[in-house]
């Protein structure tokens, strides 16, 4: 009897770890439509093309080497232990049973939570390098961002490396291993591409170039704040106890509010600098909401949560301002969500827990240097062997025609 609890504990906890990484995957998802949302119609097959490659690529990265670097140690970057897989051993039901059932997130089921997270991370550079990249240069540059740049940095964290064992950095769901990470990854693309032509003028002055498809980017923000559910909810890593599964339920809860204070924040800010209410601003206060909670959904209570989320909302409108002034081209903002918020959200941790901001800050520093150099060093060989930029021609006619021969609406295509 005692050895069927055992098992059974075993299972439901294997099975809720699989279905969040299922909500997780589903961001893919919600990252195609927010960016086919926000740019324009005539780039709008490239950059779904972009992101269902991506996500492929980080899933084949991830099993060749990612995995066994990340949580098999860095001894072995060149030939890592578990190539292929060999390491992604499920437990025995001998081990199972020895461990009362706590070995769930051991193998596959870990593997496969785990991969979800690599591709979340390289969607984030998508969306900043859109309407005016090679494709192929893009997906090059995945194949090296999720099989080395990302799994390195996050074995610092995650894989009981000196950040967390050492300099006591925290961040449970990845604020910063993966938001922090992705947005630096995107930063280096964009100082690598420039700005879209038409975006800035030589007098400083900053042109809206409005997305194709304001539904889908509203559809795009849902999917992504559902799929967040399994983001940090997954990352408790067990729902078999009263403990965890309490623990599940406050994660939601906040994760829930940081989304919806996030929203509000940067709606009301941006209502009262443009004097409209701009859904784009709403769309990535809520994605800013969500993740300013990621690096501790877990402490904070509802209320407190929401408030986090507001700053975070509030330092997107901001953000994505002052990288306008600089002529820092991000056509979804997705270097302020991901990397400046990120970076508001692993101070944040420090309002609800003991860890030290000079903790977090030095997390933080590692991760944003680590990133910006080894992805600058990828983006400058991609730029002298094959080119990053298309030609002007190219991204004036949009990359749909030039990088994949198609048009996402040819009913509406003037040609």
């Amino acid at each position: 009897m005692e050895n069927d609890i055992v098992e059974l504990k075993y299972a439901l906890d294997t099975f809720y770890f699989l279905m969040s990484g299922v909500l997780v995957m589903w961001m893919a998802a919600g990252f195609s439509m927010l960016e086919a949302g926000l740019v324009r119609s005539k780039n709008t097959t490239e950059i779904l093309t972009k992101n269902v490659a991506l996500y492929a690529i980080a899933c084949c990265m991830y099993m060749v080497m990612g995995y066994s670097i990340m949580y098999g140690g860095t001894a072995n970057l060149i030939m890592p232990d578990g190539w292929f897989g060999n390491s992604i051993a499920n437990a025995t039901t001998a081990e199972v049973l020895a461990s009362g059932g706590d070995t769930y997130y051991a193998g596959a089921s870990d593997f496969f939570f785990q991969v979800v997270f690599v591709a979340t991370a390289m969607s984030i550079v998508s969306g900043a390098v859109a309407e005016r990249m090679k494709l192929w240069a893009f997906l090059a540059f995945a194949v090296v961002m999720t099989g080395f740049i990302y799994p390195v940095q996050g074995v610092w964290s995650w894989g009981g490396g000196f950040l967390s064992e050492t300099v006591g950095y925290s961040d449970y769901a990845g604020s910063g291993i993966v938001h922090l990470c992705g947005a630096t990854a995107a930063l280096s693309g964009v100082l690598f591409l420039g700005p879209r032509k038409g975006k800035y003028n030589s007098d400083g002055k900053v042109n809206a170039i409005p997305g194709a498809n304001m539904p889908l980017a509203a559809i795009g923000m849902f999917i992504l704040w559902m799929g967040w559910f399994g983001f940090n909810g997954g990352s408790e890593l067990a729902v078999s106890s009263v403990e965890s599964s309490n623990n599940v339920a406050s994660v939601f809860v906040n994760t829930n509010a940081a989304a919806a204070g996030g929203l509000l924040a940067a709606l009301g800010l941006a209502q009262l600098l443009y004097g409209k209410a701009d859904l784009t601003m709403a769309v990535n206060g809520a994605l800013a909401g969500l993740v300013a909670i990621t690096a501790d959904p877990l402490s904070a209570t509802g209320g407190m949560a929401t408030l986090i989320g507001a700053v975070g909302g509030i330092i997107v409108v901001l953000s994505v301002k002052f990288f306008d002034s600089i002529q820092i081209d991000d056509p979804v903002g997705a270097i302020s969500v991901h990397g400046v918020v990120g970076l508001w959200g692993l101070v944040a941790v420090t309002i609800n827990s003991d860890v030290t901001v000079l903790a977090q800050l030095t997390g933080a520093a590692v991760i944003f240097v680590w990133t910006f150099a080894t992805s600058s060093i990828v983006w400058y060989l991609l730029k002298l062997s094959m080119g990053v930029r298309v030609s002007d021609e190219q991204e004036y006619e949009g990359v749909d025609v030039s990088e994949c021969g198609i048009v996402a609406y040819p009913e509406f295509d003037s040609k």
